[in-house]
């Protein structure tokens, strides 16, 4: 079979339906990528010529993801005012820490009452990605399983992770399900910002701020956290730097 086949048959079997809202972080002080968000936040540094929200905003969209919730913190009337001019097609709902930056978890607690659909989305805004013979998105939700999972994240080969400088992040088994990186070793795997969580991982959270990786390491203890690898490129675009590799390489591919 050809690879242009195989794509094709590989599209036609990923028909599991994406959550129709997605969480969007946007409410970082992006500090890795100063000078350059020092009078921008970080979601809308250009990269290839288009903010790095909007790359994120156009994959939802070819997903079918109608609704998204964005949360803010650093110079948030920027980032609204860019949501009203490139995101007027969905819905939108602003999630607002403008009174305490609560990091990933605590921010999912507070979008929450504004997600309304269970299980959802969650994507960094600084993502970038670019497909492999599937719909990324729509590949990671025919993974999904309700009944064993509380969350599911999209991760990347640490060999194929680009910019990135980190020893990777989790271990994966043969059913999916992720332990975490052994202390001074490397992980092979590295998260991409981009998973599916169910509403069940945020009962109990703590209050305040707080890090995803308290709730994740509680499904982890409950074997309910698992992972999907990624079929095609994905970009570290965290420092100035970067930016520039990222954009030779696309030119490139």
């Amino acid at each position: 079979m050809t690879a242009a086949r195989r794509a094709l048959r590989l599209r036609a079997e990923v028909a599991a339906d994406v959550p129709r809202t997605a969480m969007v972080m946007a409410a970082g002080l992006g500090k890795r990528m100063r000078p350059l968000t020092a009078t921008r936040p970080k979601p809308l540094i250009e990269v290839a010529g288009k903010a790095l929200i909007d790359h994120v905003l156009d994959r939802l969209r070819l997903a079918g993801v109608h609704k998204v919730v964005v949360n803010v913190h650093y110079l948030p009337d920027a980032v609204e005012a860019h949501l009203r001019a490139k995101a007027s097609d969905l819905d939108v709902a602003i999630s607002d820490e403008r009174d305490l930056l609560l990091e990933t978890g605590g921010g999912m607690v507070r979008a929450n009452p504004l997600i309304d659909a269970d299980p959802f989305l969650v994507v960094n805004s600084d993502n970038l990605w670019v497909d492999g013979p599937a719909d990324t998105l729509k590949l990671l939700a025919s993974h999904w399983d309700s009944a064993r999972m509380d969350a599911l994240l999209l991760l990347v080969p640490h060999a194929r992770a680009q910019n990135h400088r980190g020893l990777g992040d989790f271990h994966m088994d043969r059913a999916g399900r992720l332990r975490r990186r052994e202390r001074s070793r490397v992980a092979p795997f590295v998260y991409t910002g981009i998973q599916i969580v169910s509403k069940a991982l945020l009962e109990g959270a703590p209050e305040g701020a707080f890090s995803t990786n308290i709730l994740w390491d509680r499904a982890i203890e409950q074997g309910r956290c698992f992972g999907a690898v990624h079929q095609g490129l994905w970009f570290d675009v965290g420092t100035p730097g970067a930016i520039k590799k990222t954009e030779a390489f696309l030119h490139d591919a």
